[in-house]
């Protein structure tokens, strides 16, 4: 029905309003539609027993829940269904390195360490681009940043995109939502830094492995994307504890 102060959804389940923890703290552009069929899971004993997972967009599932591409990844990679990953002799999660960074995965390969960092991306644009990121994320930009120094020392560094829908054909970086992510990320490429980008498909049952998308740094044309932005601008942000709108209009150019 609604998504308020960031964090909480509030769901009509059956004859009741019930609160769900909504794990993605970004605008979620286009993902917030008011009397869209979604669905939940328990968390029984939790002050929000409630997990948004699944929202229905023109009859296409995607993924709501950020928690999940890290664990997925890391079965993808422990499946071995990446080339050129496939060869992992032991994989470690939340390794820190360098200026106290936090990689999501550390890889022991035969020809050295691997360092694996994940990011979620949601948003399909209706070129069948994903866009990453959807709202400034200096965090994402600090992240890759330290890889690209561990990759200028020789250390090999791969950021792994996860799309939790079945329609991306392509992803990009949105120089619309984050221009310095954007560049940040064709240094990175430049340095050496791998990028890839999988496609991890929700449905009912379960979330299948659907190959892999490639990647384009080189930029988007900020002007049309800033069109398809603003027409989801409605179904984007959350409700503030004072009733104003946070998280919807991307600032101007």
């Amino acid at each position: 029905m609604r998504r308020y102060e960031r964090f909480i959804a509030e769901v009509r389940l059956g004859r009741q309003l019930v609160r769900a923890h909504c794990v993605n703290p970004g605008r979620m552009e286009g993902m917030v539609v008011p009397g869209a069929r979604v669905w939940l899971s328990e968390a029984p004993g939790r002050h929000l027993p409630w997990t948004w997972e699944l929202v229905e967009l023109e009859g296409r599932l995607v993924g709501a829940n950020t928690s999940l591409p890290n664990k997925l990844v890391g079965e993808v990679l422990r499946q071995r269904l990446l080339p050129g990953l496939d060869d992992a002799t032991a994989i470690h999660a939340e390794r820190v390195f360098g200026r106290g960074h936090r990689v999501d995965f550390l890889l022991e390969r035969p020809r050295g360490d691997h360092y694996v960092e994940v990011k979620n991306c949601h948003l399909v644009y209706p070129d069948g681009c994903g866009y990453f990121p959807d709202s400034v994320s200096e965090r994402a930009t600090t992240h890759v940043e330290a890889l690209t120094r561990l990759v200028k020392k020789g250390v090999p560094a791969t950021v792994v995109f996860t799309l939790q829908r079945d329609d991306a054909v392509l992803l990009r970086p949105s120089a619309l939502h984050d221009p310095k992510f954007a560049s940040a990320m064709r240094r990175g490429v430049k340095a050496g830094l791998e990028v890839r980008a999988v496609r991890l498909v929700p449905s009912l049952e379960g979330i299948a492995f659907d190959g892999e998308v490639p990647v384009d740094v080189r930029g988007s044309d900020v002007e049309l994307t800033r069109s398809w932005s603003a027409a989801y601008d409605s179904t984007s942000g959350w409700v503030r504890k004072d009733g104003r709108i946070a998280g919807r209009a991307i600032p101007p150019a």
